[in-house]
């Protein structure tokens, strides 16, 4: 049995959640599903972050797509948090991410 690749994705959010900062909110995550399933998913409120459901705007491949996918859960949680802080690092008020 093939092992799950996991993603990591972000989500671009409104305006209404960018603190102190020209750049905008995002929302990052992971996941063995495509970025695009799991948005819509967050979406319709299935196993959602509130701040996606709320908030979100769009996908920002950008910011991911350069990232390997992940072979493990424990790759994919770390990957997400190196993620989410280099985001922060740029300047971005980041969501998720944990």
């Amino acid at each position: 049995m093939k092992e799950p690749r996991y993603r990591v994705y972000v989500i671009e959010l409104d305006d209404s959640l960018r603190k102190g900062t020209d750049k905008p909110a995002v929302y990052v995550g992971y996941s063995v599903k495509s970025p695009e399933e799991r948005f819509a998913q967050h979406l319709r409120g299935e196993r959602a972050s509130r701040f996606v459901r709320d908030h979100g705007v769009r996908l920002r491949p950008r910011l991911y797509q350069a990232y390997p996918a992940a072979a493990s859960r424990p790759e994919a949680e770390r990957l997400e948090r190196h993620v989410a802080d280099r985001l922060r690092r740029r300047g971005f008020t980041v969501y998720g991410g944990h």
